[in-house]
């Protein structure tokens, strides 16, 4: 039996902050959007090119503070294009090689899940 791909869900707390979090500043697209009922926790899923990540406001659904690597082709040109947009106060400082060979950019959300932006170095290794 093969095994998909995991979809992480982090909790969420404050809708419309959360919103221009990930899609108007890191560039995620709206899936979609779920509600049991008129003024019940928002529950919904976001994209970004592979990345898919689900966003609750439901107990019980995440744990704020957990952490999400996620994987993307450029991350200092990508940290550089969110700098530039100048959101807020989450501006990005400039990648970080890591000794298991990867440059990473750490970005918490508003409800205080981390993000880790990365990018394989190109020989494996830490500079």
């Amino acid at each position: 039996m093969a095994l998909g791909v995991p979809t992480p869900i982090l909790r969420s707390f404050d809708e419309a902050r959360t919103k221009a979090f990930y899609l108007d500043f890191l560039g995620f697209e709206l899936m979609f959007e779920h509600r049991f009922e008129p003024g019940a926790p928002l529950y919904m899923g976001i994209r970004k090119d592979a990345c898919m990540l689900h966003l609750s406001e439901h107990y019980g659904d995440g744990t704020p503070g957990s952490g999400v690597r996620i994987a993307v082709d450029d991350v200092v040109a990508y940290a550089a294009a969110l700098r530039a947009k100048n959101f807020g106060s989450s501006r990005p400082h400039e990648p970080q090689a890591q000794e298991w060979g990867a440059l990473e950019i750490v970005i918490p959300d508003p409800s205080g899940n981390r993000l880790t932006f990365y990018s394989e170095l190109a020989d494996g290794a830490a500079r």
